[in-house]
């Protein structure tokens, strides 16, 4: 057996596996003024905006691409912000325009169907924001008398990797990751942030105490639940629409699992908080062939799997993860056995291995860069399906689209439930209506000759959710109809509307999610 380590030897987490059958106006800038081809006056930016525009084309053909190499849109500009009024006064000026240009802000650039871009508009490179914070991007306080109190000041910028880490200095660490922690706190907070913990803590917006943020006025307010609750909840999973998020207070709790009293673990099991449970829950499909990212199974055994899969041509696997340190080493084979006991899985094909605890939150990460997937263009769908539907979509996806099809790219299928009781609906993230839900990813990395194909499968797969009636919901959701994006939002189309007219109501922020149209006021001469 292997472990992994949250404090190098202090605390460890087991990973088992588990097999289981079954015509717009052109916006000009310069370096001293802002014009519009329009009969309006030119307005002349600050000296500190104008010295930090860049007009390089590599600059400008970087921002006008993203992880999923798919949709490219180029910006007049991007700004290398030095500070954080500099972007609220650059907003400001949008608004002043008789033709506001657009805005994006942009991070770690991990969206796929180009979310953070602006065409004719600027884009905002958050991540120059770390020369202003003087390393200070990252700031945790501990709370020495209950450590679940403890939290994390965290600019928008920064990656959830270098929170880790300077959390783990404390002995502390985020209760929930997404599989990627390369990417930024801004960018998933606007998303939802969801991973393997989430049955269990909730998705990364639901771990939020505070935020700041430069509303589509250019305003900067701090929100909170008690303070400014429409624009906090607005942001969060609100696909950057209302603001752009520059520093986020996140909830942390311990990395050290010896540290509760049974007392302290009688009440946090109330909040799901038990050591009697699994800590990570994640599951993945093999079809016809081998997910190329997953590098967990022994050498040995691979060709006892790949018969397992030849006679059966799905197999299901279950991810989860026990964390554990030296305190509890003792017990962690005991506990698993509990754990697994009921299990359908083929008693032969579970296996164990033991990571260091960062490792096995960069596992999916790892495995991809070592397979070169980040160098092709990516043929995503996300969605959220309700629990009573899922063997409808076993059936109707994965059997009879997915196998059939038989395509062959790099990539993986996720499958793992969720509980709606971890996620707070005066949230803008839109999902489904039932207590249990899925998240369903069927995440490849392709070429350009058949990106087509295995978009068009995509197509499909949305085809037969629809005709079926299955009321899923898309995570990342793709570019949408005006019409599209209000059936997605739902109930919740009406309070998101009122929140862009109010916190945004130009339409400048996130254009390239497509959900809103720049709102052009009439110059009077």
């Amino acid at each position: 057996m292997a472990r992994f380590s949250i404090l190098e030897n202090v605390s460890l987490i087991l990973l088992i596996n588990l097999v289981i059958i079954t015509t717009t106006t052109t916006t000009v800038l310069t370096n001293e003024i802002i014009t519009t081809y329009q009969s309006c006056s030119a307005f002349h930016a600050s000296m500190e905006i104008s010295n930090d525009l860049d007009y390089d084309n590599s600059t400008l053909t970087l921002a006008s691409t993203d992880y999923g190499l798919k949709i490219h849109e180029k910006p007049l500009a991007v700004l290398e912000p030095t500070s954080i009024t500099e972007i609220s006064e650059l907003i400001k000026v949008s608004n002043s325009l008789c033709t506001p240009f657009t805005i994006a802000a942009r991070g770690q650039a991990h969206s796929v169907y180009g979310q953070a871009m602006a065409r004719e508009g600027i884009v905002v490179n958050m991540t120059h924001l770390n020369g202003y914070r003087h390393g200070k991007g990252v700031v945790i306080f501990r709370d020495e008398k209950d450590p679940w109190n403890s939290y994390a000041d965290v600019g928008g910028e920064q990656v959830w990797d270098d929170v880790l880490n300077a959390a783990l200095e404390y002995g502390l660490t985020p209760l929930s990751f997404t599989d990627s922690l390369g990417t930024s706190v801004g960018g998933t907070l606007v998303n939802a942030g969801i991973g393997a913990q989430v049955f269990k803590f909730g998705p990364q917006i639901a771990n939020v105490y505070e935020l700041d943020v430069i509303t589509g006025k250019g305003d900067l307010k701090t929100c909170s639940a008690e303070k400014n609750s429409k624009l906090f909840y607005g942001v969060l999973g609100g696909l950057g629409q209302f603001g752009i998020i520059t520093r986020a207070r996140i909830a942390l709790g311990p990395a050290d699992f010896s540290a509760y009293s049974k007392d302290q673990e009688y009440l946090i099991s109330l909040n799901g908080r038990n050591d009697n449970a699994f800590d990570a829950v994640e599951g993945f499909l093999m079809i016809n062939q081998w997910p190329n990212i997953i590098d967990f199974f022994p050498t040995q055994d691979l060709p006892r799997i790949n018969s397992l899969l030849a006679q059966h041509n799905i197999l299901y696997v279950l991810e989860l993860a026990k964390y554990y340190d030296d305190s509890t080493q003792d017990q962690i084979d005991q506990d698993v056995e509990r754990l697994v006991m009921g299990l359908k899985y083929v008693p032969t094909f579970k296996y164990e291995k033991d990571l260091l605890y960062q490792n096995f939150l960069h596992r999916s990460e790892s495995a991809a860069a070592g397979q070169g997937l980040p160098g092709g263009p990516k043929s995503w769908l996300d969605t959220f399906v309700p629990g009573s539907r899922i063997s409808d979509v076993n059936e109707g996806v994965f059997k009879n689209i997915i196998f059939k099809q038989n395509l062959s790219a790099n990539g993986i299928i996720l499958i793992f439930p969720m509980n709606r009781t971890k996620w707070n609906d005066k949230m803008s993230v839109a999902i489904p209506d039932e207590e249990v839900f899925y998240l369903v990813s069927v995440l490849q990395a392709v070429t350009y000759d058949t990106l087509k194909i295995f978009d068009d499968q995509k197509n499909q797969i949305l085809k037969f959710y629809k005709d079926s009636g299955i009321g899923i919901k898309q995570y990342l959701p793709r570019n949408k109809t005006h019409e599209e994006w209000i059936e997605h939002f739902g109930s919740k189309w009406q309070k998101f509307e009122e929140a862009k007219n109010k916190f945004d109501p130009k339409r400048i922020l996130a254009p390239g999610q497509g959900i809103f149209q720049l709102n052009n006021k009439i110059c009077m001469l």
